[in-house]
């Protein structure tokens, strides 16, 4: 996909998956093992939920390559087995959006290190740009359609990765940060100052992904609207969870309710949705009938 196919693309709502990870776990995948390996053994979980996620409407699904880079595998020892897992993963979201019956993007999906970045931490900016080119080049070898850098929780590390995904191609690139119900980073700043710094690097598309439900960023999204001329991106929780007695996050808002929160965000600017933690296909289904598709 191209930048113009991109901008073409977004000039009507774009609808985006669910949640991978919430939905890996109700379907037996373990707590503390490294997802996108557990994922390479079980290709028939991720293609049932992403071909769900097709049928309930999404035009981008998410490849499940998230914590695909070498510093987050090499916390696994996987680090030998990078190109593989990234090229792996990448062709099972493939050959669902190529089956599907509309047209279905495949958006290559990177995030954070999980490090603190200098001076706080040991991760610099250059080490940072190093990861994401690396990792970027193997995605984008691998025929996905468009980056997405989301759950990111530093501004700085996330402009490495719009920085680095610019000398390896010219995909598009979204980018999505976790923030609070204020707006507020967790390592500092806020959304729009991520906004605005993220647009004037080059990024396609801007927004805000898990943290908090939809009925919490209403004014955050209108916010980062009013700030850049890019469309912008919302795939908030299923509201905010709490833990039950087996130590399960349950999340507090059902699909007609979080439909009904969704179009509040588009209303105040979004044009880009979807959902996260919590999310199922039935929440994309209700979004899509929400925005009459």
């Amino acid at each position: 996909m191209t930048k113009q196919e991109f901008q073409e693309l977004t000039q009507n709502i774009v609808l985006l998956d669910g949640a991978t990870g919430s939905n890996l776990m109700a379907a037996g995948m373990p707590k503390g093992v490294c997802t996108e390996e557990w994922v390479l053994a079980h290709k028939d979980v991720i293609q049932n939920l992403q071909r769900a996620y097709v049928e309930a409407g999404s035009n981008i699904i998410y490849a499940p390559t998230f914590g695909g880079n070498r510093v987050s595998l090499t916390m696994h020892g996987l680090q030998d087995r990078m190109e593989e897992i990234n090229r792996t993963l990448v062709s099972y979201s493939r050959e669902v959006a190529d089956a599907a019956d509309h047209k279905v993007y495949v958006a290559a999906d990177i995030t954070t290190s999980g490090k603190m970045m200098a001076p706080a931490g040991e991760m610099t900016y250059e080490t940072a740009f190093e990861m994401y080119q690396e990792q970027i080049g193997i995605l984008k070898d691998s025929g996905v359609d468009l980056i997405v850098a989301e759950t990111m929780i530093n501004i700085e590390e996330t402009l490495a990765a719009v920085d680095a995904a610019s000398t390896v191609c010219e995909l598009p690139i979204m980018c999505t940060m976790t923030v609070d119900a204020d707006g507020s980073i967790f390592s500092g700043g806020n959304a729009i100052e991520a906004a605005v710094s993220l647009e004037a690097a080059g990024a396609d598309a801007v927004g805000v992904n898990c943290s908090v439900g939809p009925d919490q960023l209403v004014s955050v999204i209108r916010n980062i609207k009013e700030n850049v001329s890019i469309p912008v991106i919302a795939k908030p929780n299923a509201g905010m969870p709490f833990i039950d007695d087996k130590g399960n996050a349950v999340y507090s808002m059902d699909a007609p309710d979080f439909a009904k929160h969704v179009k509040a965000l588009i209303d105040a600017g979004a044009g880009i949705v979807g959902g996260c933690c919590g999310t199922t296909p039935e929440y994309i289904r209700e979004v899509a009938k929400m925005i009459g598709r």
